[in-house]
């Protein structure tokens, strides 16, 4: 095991260091943070072998170019469909590729998806706030956003032939055009006709799309009567309707506390899949009951932490794979 180091050459927009993200500290107004795509980042790090608490990087569609400048690591690319050329290798993400001093590590947008992430066999040496790595990405607290320039190490870098190579995409981690959720909590504001529009018309994603949430373009969603509510606890998920009737996704760094009404809160299972699709993709709501909302989350966790476990062990080696062959087939005596 030894160390690896990587300079950034390139970094689009949003390109940041993200663990789980930050508990706890909603009460003071500090938000979780964490992946937009959570799914995908526990799958890098099992690609790799990792636990799935470790912190890794989150590229956005502006794309990402490191150069190793010391050593050698393995790495995994998972999430969105991005173009990945590895050194002389050129594939798409899902992969995990052994990158070597001198060689450099280009992630550009691909045919789908609008993040992944890069983990690395090993321990990234960064900064914590509050306890996580995770980046703020208004504040920049945490283990920051990177930029040309920006230097960072792996700890106990290791490589392992057996890992390498490309994987299927699991269907869990692709994008989907119907979003469950849970209508409420102040749906009894709006009007009847808006709660129906919102139930069964189509919805595009617009390009006023960050970490903090993404707007929606649609039906006008009209209140009642004029409201103002006093603000209150908010979540990941939560659909909130601004004064012009437009409605925004909250996402992975959304406010803690918010005064615009909430017609809906999106399944947490769909939450990810939806931060995943890009400016002009359409969709629509499903809306389901409490009862139905806690089925599908056990349903889809349990689905996921089967692909993870797949998704850990390592691939087979070259021996392992002759071994399973019968090579002498079709011989049925030394003799004849």
């Amino acid at each position: 095991m030894t160390k690896a180091r990587f300079k950034v050459v390139f970094a689009g927009p949003l390109v940041s260091f993200q663990d789980q993200g930050r508990f706890g500290h909603l009460r003071f107004g500090v938000s979780t943070s964490g992946p937009m795509d959570r799914f995908a980042h526990r799958a890098a790090h099992a690609l790799v072998g990792n636990s799935n608490a470790g912190s890794a990087i989150e590229v956005s569609l502006g794309g990402l170019i490191l150069e190793c400048v010391a050593g050698e690591a393995m790495l995994t690319v998972a999430g969105g469909g991005f173009s990945v050329q590895c050194g002389a290798t050129n594939t798409n993400g899902w992969t995990t590729q052994i990158i070597r001093r001198g060689e450099k590590l280009t992630l550009r947008a691909g045919e789908w998806g609008s993040w992944c992430y890069i983990a690395f066999a090993g321990q990234l040496t960064l900064d914590k706030w509050l306890g996580s790595t995770s980046t703020h990405s208004m504040s920049g607290f945490g283990a920051g956003k990177l930029t040309a320039g920006v230097e960072f190490e792996v700890q106990n870098s290791e490589v392992f032939n057996s890992r390498c190579g490309d994987t299927l995409c699991p269907n869990a981690a692709r994008t989907t055009d119907k979003v469950r959720m849970i209508v409420g909590p102040q749906d009894q504001y709006f009007n009847l006709e808006a709660v129906k529009y919102f139930c069964s018309k189509p919805f595009e994603l617009t390009d006023a799309f960050d970490r903090m949430g993404v707007r929606l373009s649609g039906p006008k969603l009209l209140l009642k009567d004029a409201l103002s509510i006093p603000s209150e606890p908010i979540v990941r998920g939560s659909v909130q309707i601004s004064g012009d009737g437009v409605p925004t996704v909250l996402l992975a760094d959304h406010q803690t506390t918010g005064g615009y009404p909430k017609i809906a809160t999106v399944l947490s299972v769909d939450v990810d899949r939806l931060a995943q699709m890009r400016s002009g993709d359409t969709f629509r709501f499903i809306p389901v009951s409490a009862e139905d909302a806690i089925a599908a989350v056990r349903k889809h966790y349990s689905t996921c932490e089967a692909i993870l476990d797949d998704l850990a062990a390592p691939k087979a080696t070259l021996a392992e794979k002759l071994q399973s062959l019968n090579l002498i087939d079709g011989i049925v005596s030394a003799i004849d």
